[in-house]
């Protein structure tokens, strides 16, 4: 009987790690979804981009609300300000292709955010730098490099002056973190 007792225990502890690790990954995936796979994943690849610095970006830019406008008028999943839309437009030549509206739409947002990223970090090569110039703008970025203060060797920063870009930094390298735990996506990389 004490046997019994014993195997039975056992049996209920295992049926308990596996229940909580099953509700464990559930809620990380519920936390960090993957929505809009079907534009972020291509995108992504084209722009030679690790999907979970897209989908990180989404995630802390609009919690995957395509219809989100902040209040300096960004717009949509990645938020896009209209002067940086228009800009990327003249970049890829699409001018009278797309008009501020488009934005709201999940491709085409996901489309020009992308090719953001890429545009960035051609010019900062490094991650943390190219989200920093994501939100606080490339010219500003450019003057913290240019200034020892912030940057001793004009590539990477060292310190982020603004607070809110500080803190919006350090979230999305942290939810890319996530992203690549809970779905692997530097095993799929090329």
């Amino acid at each position: 009987m004490k046997l019994i007792k014993t195997i039975l225990g056992l049996g209920i502890i295992a049926l308990l790690i596996v229940v909580v690790v099953f509700s464990t990954q559930k809620l990380e995936s519920f936390i960090y979804p993957i929505k809009y796979a079907e534009y972020v994943e291509p995108y992504a690849e084209e722009n030679d981009l690790d999907p979970a610095l897209v989908y990180a970006v989404i995630k802390c830019e609009s919690s995957f609300k395509s219809d989100a406008v902040s209040s300096v008028g960004a717009v949509g999943l990645m938020q896009i300000t209209p002067d940086t839309f228009d800009w990327l437009l003249t970049k890829t030549g699409e001018q009278d292709r797309y008009d501020t509206d488009d934005l709201y739409d999940p491709e085409v947002n996901i489309q020009y955010g992308t090719y953001f990223l890429k545009l960035l970090l051609k010019e900062f090569s490094d991650v943390k730098t190219a989200v920093t110039a994501y939100h606080a703008g490339m010219g500003i970025v450019g003057k913290w490099l240019d200034d020892e203060t912030y940057s001793s060797d004009g590539q990477t920063l060292e310190e982020i002056p603004y607070a809110d870009t500080s803190d919006y930094v350090d979230r999305v390298i942290k939810t890319i973190d996530k992203y690549n735990t809970i779905y692997d996506f530097k095993e799929d990389a090329k």
